[in-house]
């Protein structure tokens, strides 16, 4: 099955070279595929690496990793409308402030991970109590 989902994969992505090939954008693509290559290796990587050996030490860091994954997803998706917002004929096809949208979207992460983690604090002392009574 592995093999069977490989081949399709290549057999795609070289059909989509194909047809890329004969634009005229075919080097704006390869640059910003390059970039992409860059990004990810010269900073979002690192990045990953360093908040991994950060949260290496804490005991119950899932939660944490859960939210710090959510927060980056949202950013990820955020960032091209923030990085270089298009200009558009009708003024109510984006009409948000996308940044302030994406501060309350990582501010109500941030508020559901720590409400989660108290909640389970909480679970977990008041379990631990009713044993020592038992």
């Amino acid at each position: 099955m592995r093999t069977l989902l490989g081949a399709a994969g290549l057999a795609l992505m070289a059909f989509g070279g194909l047809l890329l090939w004969g634009r005229s954008t075919h080097w704006d693509v390869l640059i910003w595929l390059a970039g992409a290559v860059v990004l990810h290796d010269g900073v979002i990587a690192p990045l990953v690496l360093a908040a991994g050996l950060l949260l290496g030490g804490l005991k119950k860091r899932g939660l944490l990793r859960g939210a710090l994954l959510s927060m980056g997803c949202l950013t990820l998706i955020a960032l091209p409308l923030l990085l270089r917002p298009l200009p558009t004929a009708n003024s109510s096809v984006l009409p948000l402030n996308y940044v302030r949208g994406l501060l309350v979207s990582l501010a109500v992460v941030a508020v559901v991970a720590v409400l989660t983690g108290v909640a389970r604090w909480g679970r977990s002392t008041l379990n631990s109590r009713h044993q020592k009574r038992s």
